[in-house]
């Protein structure tokens, strides 16, 4: 009898075509396939997989409850990003919606051994579904960081993203900014703010001649503060996240504001809804699909016993775009 990692090194390929070659399943040349089957048999066959933590080959994958609301196209390519792995790697993958408040769907989850791991897709403080997930020590990973060790961190530096984009504002003479954010539990959003004030303290801008509105969730509620940012003066409006952005730069123009004429303005995430617009939106962009590929890659290396990488930051890339008029002159 042979282990399938043994197989796998002698015939020079990878497991994942080992295991497809035995299984008759997925993408392989018949050539291949009749390789790795014949030296299997030369060896007796092989040896039954062993599983460190599960016996399903299914991972779940916990939605927001209110990612209807806000930032889906980050979950939509996050999510197909995880799928993606998760299949290359022959593991199912489930959906499930998850509250801050209430854990209860996820507790059926394990209890139940319906899957092997949980990957989140945000932190939110107070979270009672992270923090039943680490009192129960169950692998979990996680699109984004926290404060638990055990639990596997798949994050850009959302911090020093909003650091680079405003110092680079600044540098390009702005000196009035308002910041809009949305749920300020959401600890990327936190993040953000304090890159946002990173920047004024390194360039000596007083904080308090800025103006930063958070837990801005609605149209509503953008169209009540258009007003006072204009009565501000200010220069530039920095938005949070590519939904909020969207969200104002239409309500801006409704308004018949001319951007970036009347006002210049950013996003601290990317989407495609942004570069639809003219003029496209500047934006900090980050892969969603591959934060999903990783976190996908590192959860299930860890369930299979394998090496892991409990923390992976991604990087982060500034689309400058022409929403920003002191970078595009006319």
């Amino acid at each position: 009898m042979i282990r399938l990692e043994e197989a796998a090194r002698e015939l020079g390929v990878s497991k994942s075509t080992v295991s497809r070659a035995m299984s008759g399943k997925g993408r392989i040349s018949e050539e291949t396939r009749e390789r790795v089957r014949s030296y299997i048999r030369e060896h007796g066959g092989m040896e039954e997989k062993k599983k460190s933590c599960g016996q399903t080959q299914n991972i779940a994958v916990v939605i927001p409850s209110d990612a209807y609301l806000i930032s889906i196209p980050f979950f939509q390519e996050c999510l197909l990003g995880i799928s993606e792995m998760a299949s290359m790697l022959e593991y199912n993958v489930m959906i499930a919606i998850g509250s801050p408040t209430d854990a209860s769907n996820i507790q059926a989850l394990v209890e139940k051994k319906i899957v092997d791991g949980i990957i989140l897709m945000r932190n939110v403080e107070g979270d009672s579904v992270l923090q039943y997930l680490v009192e129960q020590h169950f692998p979990t990973a996680m699109v984004g960081s926290c404060e638990y060790r055990e639990v596997i961190q798949v994050d850009s530096d959302n911090r020093v993203a909003s650091e680079t984009l405003i110092s680079l504002l600044i540098r390009q003479g702005y000196r009035h900014f308002a910041m809009v954010l949305g749920d300020s539990t959401y600890e990327v959003n936190k993040d953000r703010c304090h890159g946002f004030y990173d920047a004024l303290e390194k360039s000596g801008l007083p904080a308090e001649h800025q103006k930063i509105y958070p837990n801005v969730t609605n149209v509503q509620m953008i169209n009540s503060i258009i007003s006072d940012i204009f009565a501000g003066k200010i220069e530039c409006i920095v938005c949070g996240d590519d939904v909020l952005c969207t969200q104002m730069v239409s309500a801006l123009q409704a308004e018949g504001y001319r951007i970036p004429k009347d006002v210049s303005i950013v996003s601290l995430c990317n989407s495609i809804n942004l570069d639809c617009f003219s003029p496209a939106v500047t934006a900090i962009n980050v892969s969603a699909r591959k934060l999903g590929n990783v976190a996908g890659k590192q959860l299930i290396s860890y369930l299979k016993g394998e090496t892991y990488n409990a923390k992976t930051t991604v990087e982060f890339e500034m689309m400058l775009r022409k929403s920003v008029g002191k970078i595009y002159q006319g």
